[in-house]
C-alpha cells in the first residue's frame, strides 16, 4: 500500500471471534468494495484454547478456521486486490504463515505472505505460564503492507491494531500522528467484534430492520484525518445506527482513556453522527502518546473443574435444595465448592418446565480426582434417595482443566516487535519515542451529583429508554449504558442523560446490582455519547475460564440491569 493524504481506506471485518460465521469472508469479498479485509480471532479465552492445542501438537496454536476460509477465498481476494489482515496466528504466527503458503501453492496461487511476531514473552519471568503474550500495535502490520504483502497474519496484537495498521500504511501516518491514530483505534474497536456493530447482541434488536437476513459485517471507511464512517454492505441484515455503533463503542472499555500500544485514545472526545442510512460518522477523536509499558495477557492452568445441575420442581424447592446440599456436601472433597442461588419457580405453572428451577453445584481442585468420578458418583448415587423428583439436566461429565487469566505489564525494551516479510527479511518495529505517564482519567462520576428537582415518578424498567452492552475484562465486568436515540426532542434526550448520570452512583449500584454489593465499582461518564461505563471489579473472579458464575463473561449482565425497576420521572417517559 502506498502512502496518500486523501481519500479513504475501506477496511472490512469478517470475524469477531474464533468460531464466527465461516462464510463471512466470502460474503464480505463478494458483497461490496474493500481495500482490506480483517479478521479478529483472539480473546483471553482463545489464547488459553490455543495453548491447550499446542500442548497436544506444538505445530498448532493458530486459528484453523482461518485456513479453511482462505482455502475458499484466497483466489477471490487476490483477484479483487483485497489485502487480508488477521490475528489468527495466535501463538504460532510463523506456523500459520507457512500454512497459508502451503494452501496457496495447492491452489496454484502465489500471494506475498508476511507475519508479525514478538508478542510471546513467556521468557520474561512467565516461564510457568501456559501463554504470556504482549499486546502489540499496528505499525508492524503497516510495514508488512507497505512492503507489498497480500496476506498479513499476526500473533497477539490489539484487536484495533488490525485497522490501525492498514490505515497507517494507506495514509502514511507517523508514530506521533496521535489524533489520527486515535481515530483509527476507535474505528477498529467498533468493527473488531463483527456484527456486534450492526445489531448483534443489541438491546434494541426489536427495531432492527431485515432480521430475516444474516447480519452484515461492518466496514470502516477511514479518512486521512483519522475520522471514519462505519457502514456495511448493501442488502445485508441489521443496521448501522448511532445506537448500534455506541453499543460496540462502550463494549469492554474501562475509563475514558483507551490505552493502546500506539496511542492513548480519548473516548470522551468521540462524537457520532448519522450521515445516511447505515452510515455513521466517528468524528472529533483526539489522542496522546501511548503508555510506557505493554499489557500482557497471561494464562495459567489453574486446575480441574466439574459441575452438576439438579432440577427442582413444584412445591418446597427451598427444602429440597437444602436436603440435597446436606446429603452431597459431606461427600465432596474438592478445594472449592460453589452452589448457585435458588429462585422460586412459577406458582400454579401451566407447564412442568415453568414449575421447575435449577440448582448447580460447581467444584474446582488442583487435582482431577476430587472433581472427577468421586464427585459425579456422589451425585448420581443420590438419584433414588434424595428429594422427590430428583433429576439432572445432563449426564455426569468428566473433569475438565480450567485456566486462570491475569494481566501483567512489561517494559517495551523487553519486547521485540518483528515483521517477517514475504521474502524472509526480518524488520524490527521501533518503539515510540514519547509516552504518556499514567494518571487518573477524567470523567469519573462525581459524588454528590447535582440533583434534578423532585417530581412525580413511575416504577419502570431501566431499559425503558436505556440501552446496555456488557462483557468481561479478565475478572472485571464492564457494562456500558446509554440513552437511546428514539426520536424524542433534544431537551428530553438531554434530560434523560442527566437522569441516567444521576442514577448511576457508585454508592447506588449495589441496589441495582445486589451481586456487586461487596465489590468496588467505577462509574465513568461519556457525555458526548450520552453514556455511562461501569467497571465492576472482581465480579468474574479469575476470569472466564475459572469463573463459577452461570454467565462467566458477563454477556447478559447489562440485560439484567435493564430489567431492574427504577423511578423514572414522568416527563422523561
Amino acid at each position: 500500500m502506498t502512502a496518500s493524504t486523501s481519500g479513504v481506506v475501506r477496511i472490512g471485518n469478517c470475524s469477531g471471534f474464533y468460531g464466527d460465521r465461516l462464510s463471512a469472508m466470502r460474503q464480505m469479498l463478494e458483497g461490496g468494495e474493500l481495500d482490506v479485509l480483517t479478521g479478529d480471532y483472539l480473546a483471553e479465552l482463545t489464547m488459553l484454547i490455543l495453548g491447550k492445542d499446542q500442548l497436544k501438537d506444538p505445530s498448532l496454536g493458530y486459528a484453523r478456521t482461518f485456513v479453511r476460509q482462505l482455502e475458499d477465498c484466497l483466489g477471490l481476494a487476490l483477484e479483487k486486490g483485497v489485502r487480508i489482515v488477521a490475528n489468527a496466528g495466535g501463538l504460532n504466527p510463523a506456523g500459520l504463515a507457512d500454512k497459508v503458503r502451503e494452501v496457496a501453492t495447492a491452489l496454484g496461487l502465489h500471494p506475498l505472505v508476511a507475519h508479525v511476531e514478538g508478542d510471546d514473552v513467556r521468557h520474561l519471568s512467565f516461564t510457568d505460564a501456559l501463554t504470556a503474550n504482549a499486546y502489540l500495535g499496528g505499525f508492524g502490520i503497516a510495514a508488512a503492507l507497505s512492503a507489498g504483502a497480500d496476506v498479513v497474519v499476526t500473533g497477539r496484537v490489539t484487536d484495533a491494531s488490525l485497522v490501525v495498521g492498514p490505515a497507517v500504511a494507506h495514509h502514511g501516518w507517523t508514530p506521533t500522528s496521535y489524533d489520527e491514530l486515535a481515530g483509527a483505534v476507535v474505528a477498529g474497536h467498533v468493527i473488531e467484534c463483527g456484527t456486534q456493530a450492526t445489531g448483534g447482541n443489541f438491546s434494541g434488536f426489536l427495531d432492527l430492520p431485515h432480521r430475516d437476513r444474516p447480519l452484515g459485517f461492518p466496514v470502516a471507511e477511514v479518512a486521512a484525518d483519522g475520522s471514519s464512517v462505519i457502514t456495511k454492505h448493501a442488502g445485508t441484515g441489521g443496521a448501522v445506527t448511532v445506537d448500534t455503533v455506541t453499543a460496540q463503542l462502550v463494549y469492554e472499555i474501562q475509563s475514558t482513556r483507551y490505552l493502546g500500544p500506539d496511542v492513548t485514545a480519548h473516548l470522551d472526545s468521540v462524537r457520532l453522527e448519522q450521515q445516511a442510512e447505515d452510515r455513521v460518522a466517528i468524528l472529533g477523536v483526539t489522542g496522546e502518546a501511548p503508555p510506557e509499558r505493554l499489557k500482557v495477557c497471561v494464562n495459567e492452568l489453574g486446575g480441574w473443574r466439574n459441575q452438576v445441575e439438579l432440577v427442582l420442581t413444584g412445591l418446597d424447592v427451598a427444602a429440597k435444595a437444602a436436603w440435597v446440599r446436606e446429603q452431597l456436601g459431606p461427600r465432596l472433597t474438592a478445594a472449592e465448592v460453589t452452589w448457585s442461588e435458588l429462585s422460586e419457580p412459577t406458582a400454579d405453572a401451566d407447564s412442568q418446565e415453568a414449575a421447575s428451577t435449577l440448582l448447580r453445584c460447581t467444584v474446582k481442585d488442583p487435582s482431577p480426582d476430587p472433581v472427577g468420578r468421586a464427585f459425579t458418583a456422589a451425585a448420581v448415587e443420590l438419584a433414588l434417595g434424595s428429594y422427590p423428583g430428583f433429576t439432572m439436566t445432563a449426564p455426569p461429565a468428566p473433569a475438565t482443566p480450567f485456566g486462570v487469566y491475569r494481566a501483567e505489564y512489561v517494559d517495551r525494551a523487553d519486547v521485540t516487535h518483528t515483521v517477517v516479510h514475504a521474502d524472509g527479511r526480518r524488520e524490527v518495529v521501533a518503539d515510540p519515542t514519547a509516552y504518556t505517564a499514567e494518571a487518573d482519567a477524567p470523567g469519573r462520576r462525581p459524588s454528590p451529583y447535582p440533583a434534578r428537582p423532585d417530581t412525580l415518578t413511575r416504577r419502570l424498567p431501566l431499559g425503558t429508554f436505556v440501552h446496555a452492552r456488557s462483557g468481561d475484562k479478565g475478572g472485571d465486568a464492564n457494562i456500558g449504558l446509554w440513552v437511546a436515540h428514539d426520536g424524542v426532542d433534544p431537551a428530553t434526550y438531554d434530560a434523560r442523560v442527566q437522569w441516567l448520570f444521576k442514577l448511576m452512583s457508585p454508592r447506588g449500584i449495589p441496589t441495582l446490582l445486589p451481586e456487586a454489593a461487596d465489590l468496588d465499582v467505577d462509574v465513568w461518564l461519556l457525555p458526548h455519547l450520552g453514556a455511562v461505563n461501569l467497571v465492576v471489579h472482581g465480579l468474574l473472579g479469575q476470569g472466564v475460564a475459572a469463573s463459577t458464575r452461570f454467565d462467566p463473561q458477563a454477556k447478559a449482565l447489562g440485560e439484567w440491569l435493564r430489567s431492574r425497576l427504577v423511578s423514572i420521572e414522568e416527563s422523561l417517559v
